[in-house]
């Protein structure tokens, strides 16, 4: 599953030049007996099944040092969720280890015991948590230096100012009907760029206005 959709496009571009790097491991390789086993029941009953502590710490500690800098992220539906903010610190920082769940869940203990920051990506539940985790590299790689063709590409985008982004337009001026915004084709920078501070408001206002009020705390 990995480098996958990563290794296309900027992403793949990037990592072909060495500006960043990703090493997949199998937790399966720390399995227990002959088959490798990575799960078991969960303790109290119930449905699925729950990957082990002591194995998920072995795949942990085979690949991090005790004076590792690098935050440990576990891919969960009960973390806190992904925020651009979270992406950017990410971005600038040594790295990460992520943890990808499986089956119903991992045991509590290992989470605590290895320090694992629960993220999440979203309100809903997946298979696992290896598509979340290429969501959450490819936010952190496009913001690396030279991944994008300009930093203004990363600045004005939805959520880097606590607001949707404006609408966008290209050629050609007048299609089925619909004209680009005479503003945008006048030349006064200055005032495109406040309709464009207008149209971000009106969008974030409309959907999502829980983005306003988080600005304004």
């Amino acid at each position: 599953m990995f480098p996958g959709p990563l290794g296309i496009s900027l992403s793949g571009d990037a990592l072909t030049r060495g500006t960043w790097a990703l090493e997949a491991r199998q937790i399966r390789e720390h399995g227990i007996g002959r088959h490798r086993s990575v799960d078991d029941t969960p303790a109290g009953g119930g449905a699925g099944m729950v990957l082990r502590c002591d194995v998920l710490a072995a795949a942990i500690d085979a690949v991090v040092a005790p004076d590792d800098p690098r935050p440990r992220l576990l891919m969960s539906p009960r973390g806190k969720p992904l925020s651009q903010a979270r992406v950017r610190a990410l971005s600038t920082g040594p790295g990460a280890v992520i943890v990808c769940g499986r089956f119903e869940g991992v045991d509590e203990r290992v989470i605590s015991a290895r320090g694992l920051e629960e993220v999440s990506i979203g309100d809903y539940v997946l298979s696992g948590g290896e598509i979340a985790a290429l969501v959450l590299v490819d936010a952190c790689v496009r913001l690396l230096p030279g991944v994008m063709g300009k930093v203004a590409s990363g600045e004005d985008e939805s959520f880097e100012s606590g607001r949707l982004e404006y609408p966008q337009y290209t050629r050609p001026r007048e299609w089925e009907g619909h004209a680009i915004p005479d503003i945008l084709n006048g030349g006064n920078h200055g005032a495109i760029a406040k309709w464009r501070e207008a149209e971000s408001e009106r969008l974030t206002r409309e959907r999502r206005p829980d983005l306003l009020t988080r600005r304004k705390d």
